[in-house]
């Protein structure tokens, strides 16, 4: 997700709770740094709306915390030999929180739904492979061809050719199975109320305050251990520190400038956990949009910007630095690629050399929060050095996406978060000219060998070819420089020692929250 954006200072894919000093019975408290935009799935692009929404719906697979592949509603499923037939047979007796249970017509239904036009999916590319995709959403057929029940509990997915990631596709929120009824009862406001098979469900929704969802006693895997979660959102990272000391969050992702308080506090360092983020942090810059469709201006950037001091003492050394968009633990990453180096003379010359030789002038948009404001400021101090005058704009997250979707801005820093942990999920959303805008590629990149050679790698099968296709196709993206790669953060979350059965996923909507409970205060 974005496949996918991420909207959360919050590690994605970790499950927070919390108790303030006269702590509300069996609820967690979750800190969002803002608001959810909506909890309809064929709608979510952000990683607070899937980690929210993970929790009321559920797909046919899921990932557990070893980035494994589990069923969740399919009880088994198959593969064809030559890659291109799936097969699930659903678990019998799951039922939607209105009481129906699911049968293999919800799945065709909610799949058909995310590429039917009217729905205005940004995640249609989740499902476009399938037979059929194509004519029915360009309104040539009038159902999906490749969607299929065989019987009331099984559902067959043909793709037009192999694509070896496919099956993880399915356990992002776009896949999350919704009831026809109440789709069609509550309309374009289904993501206001909705309805899945969760092991919580929605119960009050206060814009820019707090999400309440309450504990789904019916849930077909077992109830939860606990009576609810408050996702409150607080925008403010010293805010949400406070919080966290007073008792009012279980479990926080730790701000940067929190960062060495926590580690060096022998109260706290016992309940860190940390693991390496499968995430990209870059400045995106509008290819479509002079100067920034120069590649040699692109490249400027790059080597105007000082990654690794920005590393070290805003970030505490908190990850590495980016040599291209694929996370270096997952297979497909290049390694072979050096990082731009900072240079700033070599950014000059650069600029000089497509006729900037006095630099230029041009808009950094960011979400509004402290922490990416600092990223942001030190990069402006850097540009400013080779001549580049920048002005930061500071939105909230919904006018954020909104303007870079609709290619308004010059350039703008943000994050994408793994929706599966495969490098094509790292390339094809992000840099395929089919995805320009709310699809992923929001830098609006376009080159015709690119697509040529992504599209080469995901109808390959053997694993070892796929693999060093992904690293061509890397090495290409990192020469065309669409984005100032900047770094992969590695994930540290605090929790307190009242929160019991609390697991790190690497995955950030793999977590249905099932086994955490809180006990009395110590």
């Amino acid at each position: 997700m974005i496949k996918r954006f991420i909207g959360v200072i919050l590690l994605a894919s970790v499950f927070f709770g919390g108790c303030g000093q006269k702590r509300e019975a069996e609820i967690l408290k979750i800190r969002l740094s803002a608001d959810v935009t909506t909890l309809d799935p064929a709608l979510i692009v952000d990683v607070s709306g899937g980690i929210v929404a993970s929790k009321l719906y559920n797909s046919l697979i899921r990932y557990d915390n070893q980035m494994q592949i589990v069923p969740d509603l399919a009880e088994d499923w198959s593969i064809s030999p030559d890659g291109k037939t799936y097969t699930f047979r659903l678990k019998p007796g799951v039922r939607f929180t209105n009481n129906r249970e699911v049968n293999a017509e919800d799945i065709k239904y909610s799949f058909r739904r995310i590429l039917d036009p009217k729905t205005r999916s940004p995640r249609q590319w989740v499902l476009d492979r399938v037979v059929g995709a194509d004519e029915f959403m360009e309104g040539k057929a009038s159902d999906v061809s490749g969607l299929k029940v065989l019987d009331r509990y099984t559902i067959q997915i043909e793709i037009r050719e192999p694509f070896a990631p496919f099956i993880g596709l399915l356990a992002m929120p776009a896949a999350y199975v919704v009831p026809k009824e109440e789709v069609q009862r509550w309309g374009e406001d289904f993501g206001e109320h909705p309805m899945g098979t969760g092991p919580f469900v929605l119960s009050r929704w206060r814009r820019d305050e707090e999400i309440l969802l309450f504990a789904n006693q019916d849930y077909f895997e077992g109830p939860p251990q606990m009576k609810g979660i408050a996702y409150r959102i607080i925008p403010q990272d010293l805010t949400a520190t406070a919080e966290f000391i007073s008792g009012g969050l279980d479990i926080m992702g730790l701000p940067s400038g929190e960062f060495s308080r926590f580690m060096s506090d022998p109260n706290f360092r016992p309940y860190i956990l940390n693991q390496a983020g499968l995430n990209v942090y870059y400045l995106g810059l509008n290819c479509q949009k002079y100067p920034f469709d120069r590649i040699r201006v692109r490249q400027a950037l790059n080597y105007a910007i000082d990654k690794e001091l920005i590393l070290k003492t805003l970030l505490k050394d908190r990850g590495v630095v980016a040599y291209g968009p694929i996370p270096p633990v997952l297979a497909g990453s290049n390694q072979n690629i050096s990082p731009y180096p900072y240079d700033p003379e070599k950014a000059k010359e650069l600029l000089r050399q497509e006729g900037l030789k006095n630099g230029l002038s041009m808009k950094i948009y960011q979400r509004t929060s402290q922490e990416a404001l600092s990223i942001t400021q030190a990069i402006q101090a850097q540009l400013k050095e080779v001549g580049i005058e920048t002005e930061i704009i500071q939105l909230d997250w919904s006018a954020f996406k909104e303007a870079i979707n609709k290619g308004e801005v010059d350039a703008f820093y943000l994050a994408w978060v793994a929706d599966y942990p495969d490098a094509e999920n790292f390339l094809f959303p992000l840099f395929h000219s089919r995805n320009i805008g709310p699809g992923g590629n929001r830098a609006r990149f376009s080159n015709k060998e690119i697509d040529a050679l992504l599209e080469k790698a995901i109808s390959t099968i053997d694993d070892k070819t796929r693999i060093a296709l992904y690293q061509e196709v890397e090495a290409e993206i990192h020469k065309a420089a669409p984005w100032v790669f900047l770094w992969h953060l590695k994930e540290h979350v605090v929790y307190q020692p009242w929160v019991k059965g609390f697991k790190l996923y690497p995955i950030y909507n793999a977590d249905k929250a099932t086994t955490v409970a809180l006990t009395k205060n110590p």
